[in-house]
């Protein structure tokens, strides 16, 4: 498995080696392939409200965009999978986590983790949907400050 991590904001960057660690410990639990490719990219959040507006018709910055590639499932047994880019603001996060009363880190890594289950096929277009998202956001975040 291959993760990348890019910033394309002015501040200084985040550990990146953190959000490679924690992209491939999400993609090993859900089973995704060995030859599977991820992107991430932390953005301000003007460049976020472009991306949303672009993509979404949303003229406004959101925290977390996933953009899908591949299907996993359809790729051919030891080709690459391009799985897609997941990317955040990461200042937004920061303002989410203070009105929550939570550390930046917990944010982004909830995030993240978000992120890539929506390229996993996960959603929460439904409040079972939804449920069954958070479920699953919670163990792999937990198991992962247990690991």
């Amino acid at each position: 498995m291959q993760v990348s991590v890019t910033s394309h904001r002015e501040r200084e960057p985040l550990a990146f080696a953190a959000f490679e660690e924690l992209a491939l410990y999400v993609l090993r639990m859900e089973e995704a392939p060995e030859e599977t490719e991820l992107s991430i990219a932390l953005v301000d959040p003007p460049e976020m409200a472009r991306l949303n507006k672009q993509y979404r018709d949303v003229d406004a910055p959101t925290d977390v965009l996933s953009f899908g590639c591949d299907d996993p499932c359809a790729a051919p047994s030891g080709e690459p999978i391009t799985l897609g880019d997941v990317v955040i603001a990461p200042e937004i996060a920061e303002a989410h986590a203070a009105e929550l009363g939570t550390t930046v880190e917990s944010e982004l890594n909830l995030l993240l983790v978000h992120g890539i289950l929506h390229l996993l096929g996960y959603d929460h277009e439904s409040d079972e949907d939804a449920q069954v998202m958070q479920e699953r956001e919670r163990v792999l975040l937990d198991g992962y400050q247990t690991s």
